[in-house]
Order: structure tokens, then sequence, then C-alpha cells
């Protein structure tokens, strides 16, 4: 791929609003046993997960830890393959695409990891490590390649001399600009944020968020940002999206979600929020959810969420809630939503 490809791209006039469609997507792992290692279920990762990201905007993805957030995230990128359903990315879908094609994709889709330690290789150089995607694709060579590394460091806020120096010399805030600065590396045009900020101190994290609007507004950048700071979601994201045991429950715009949410789930994660207002922190009521999260190798029939959900009802057990739209481009699975 040319360097005039990937650092400067046109818009194209009549393009879709919405740059990412996720319909029906299912990811499962096989588990096997007896002797002869036949197959005697599968772990249901993702089972039916719908979402749609538009162009220059963020969807905040959240959800109890083992829901299928990152799992989602890494199926969208191609990182692993789909069992079922579509992704499609500006128009094409790339659901199977293998080979050649899938890397000529790869540009377009990057990854912010969580874990700055372990993202970063110790013994290369930091601006060995930004440059590596320009070295995969070879769009750029010698002093070009120099400049550029120095461009990234310094639009991620770290000093362009930094690049001979190594990842445990920096701490984790400066960790995590330099993995956002190597994402940024090949002009991507969406940026799947893996809970960026959850290994980082709170001042830390404020300036990551800080960083992650900055350089959307500057680059035209899409993110999938996923994160269990439900503040953080509210104060970065457009739209938000709430997983519960690899299927998403509800989906809508943040004002909407926060403000008026619908699914019980959504309600109760919700309720779990501080308030920084005394008297409305002691007078709010919250939802506390009984029981554990079931296991992805045998859900709940029906509804996933019944097994715990305070107004479940005898239809829940028997009855798959539809994907339904609601008003104000809400969408929501949920039986008590009709």
């Amino acid at each position: 791929m040319s360097e005039q490809s990937i650092f400067t791209r046109e818009a194209q006039p009549g393009r879709d609003d919405v740059l990412l469609r996720v319909s029906d997507l299912a990811l499962h792992y096989p588990t096997y046993q007896g002797v002869f290692g036949g197959q005697a279920g599968a772990i249901r990762a993702l089972d039916g997960v719908n979402l749609e990201v538009r162009r220059g905007q963020t969807l905040g993805l959240v959800g109890e830890s083992g829901c299928g957030k990152s799992t989602t995230g890494r199926a969208i990128l191609r990182l692993c393959d789909a069992t079922g359903g579509r992704i499609v990315f500006d128009g094409d879908d790339i659901t199977h695409l293998k080979g050649e094609k899938l890397r000529r994709i790869r540009p377009r889709m990057q990854m912010i990891f969580q874990d700055t330690q372990g993202c970063l290789n110790p013994r290369m150089t930091v601006g060995s490590i930004i440059a590596e995607p320009l070295n995969e694709h070879g769009v750029l060579k010698g002093r070009k390649k120099e400049d550029r590394v120095r461009e990234l460091l310094d639009s991620v806020g770290l000093n362009p001399k930094f690049g001979n120096r190594y990842p445990h010399e920096f701490s984790g805030g400066q960790r995590q600009r330099i993995g956002i600065a190597r994402a940024l590396a090949l002009n991507p045009d969406f940026i799947v944020c893996d809970e960026p900020i959850a290994a980082l101190d709170v001042s830390m994290q404020a300036q990551v968020i800080n960083l992650l609007k900055d350089l959307q507004k500057q680059f035209s950048l899409t993110y999938l940002f996923i994160s269990h700071d439900l503040s953080m979601v509210r104060h970065l994201c457009d739209d938000v999206a709430v997983m519960y045991l690899g299927k998403v429950m509800e989906i809508a715009p943040r004002d909407l979600i926060y403000n008026d949410p619908i699914h019980p789930y959504t309600k109760a994660l919700l309720s779990a929020v501080p308030v920084p207002d005394p008297l409305v922190e002691r007078a709010r009521q919250r939802i506390i959810l009984n029981g554990d999260v079931p296991s992805p190798a045998n859900p709940p029939s029906g509804c996933r969420f019944r097994t715990r959900c305070p107004v479940a009802f005898d239809r829940c057990a028997t009855e798959e809630p539809a994907w339904r739209k609601m008003a104000g481009d809400r969408w929501v699975a949920c039986h008590r939503a009709e």
C-alpha cells in the first residue's frame, strides 16, 4: 500500500453515516471431553451482538467482567474468526476476509490495549515500537519514517526526542500514550479502545481521555470505547451499548441511557454509579442484583438476564426477547419494553 493511500484519504461523497455495522455477531469456542476428545458443547462468548458506530463518534461498550466486551472488539478487528453474523466496515463485509484482502483493511482499524506494560516490547525502543506498523506495511522508509515517529510522539504529548528510550523508562500514563501513538501510525479511521484507562490512576485517566477526545477531533477518528467506568463513558461517548453474557441488552444515545434507561440491567448498572451530591446519593435507591452471572457454556433459556432480573416473569424463561427499535433511536431486547 502506498504512502499516498494511507495518509491522504479523501472523503467519499454519499458515504453512509454509519462506519461500522455488526449484526448477530457470534463467537463460540468448542469444548471437548472424553478419551477421543469429542465436542461436548460450546462456550458462547458472543451470541448475537448488534452494534452500530457512526463516523467521527464514540460508542461506549459497558458491562460486567466476562460479558464479552473485549472479545467483541477483537472479533470486529478480525483478530479472531466469528462463528456467525456479519461485520460491515465502511460498506464492505469483512466478516470472512482473509489473506491480502484482510491485510489491506488492517491499517484502517487499530486497537489500544489495556495493559500498558505487556503490549510494549521491552527490548525495543519507543521509536521502533511506533514505527513497527509502518515497517509491517512498508509505507515509509528512512528519514520520512523518522519524521513520522517524531510527529506521532508530539501528537500524543511526548517529547519527540524520546524515541531512543525504552518502555520501562516511562510511567504508565506515558506508556499508554506510546500505545496510542502506535495505533495512530497508519492514520486509521476506526480504533478499538480496550479499557485504555483501567490501569492508570485518576489524574492520568483524565489526561488520556482528554487526549483521545483531542485526537478524535484532529484526525476525525471513530472509537469503540470499552470500559467499566460509567462516568468516563458518559464524558467521552456519544452512544452507549450495554452488554450482558454475550449479548447487547440496550443501545441508545448517551443522554437517553443515563437519564432514562429501559432495560433492567442498564438500570442496575447505573444505580451503582456514585452521584457527587450527598443529598441525592442518600435519597436514591440502588438496585442490588442477586446471584452470579451464569456460565456462557450453559446460558439460561429465554432472556439471558432473567435469572437475576428483579422484574422477570414467565415469558422471560421461554421466549428470547426480540431486538427491537424504540423511540429516540434506542434499541433494546426486553419483554418489558413493549
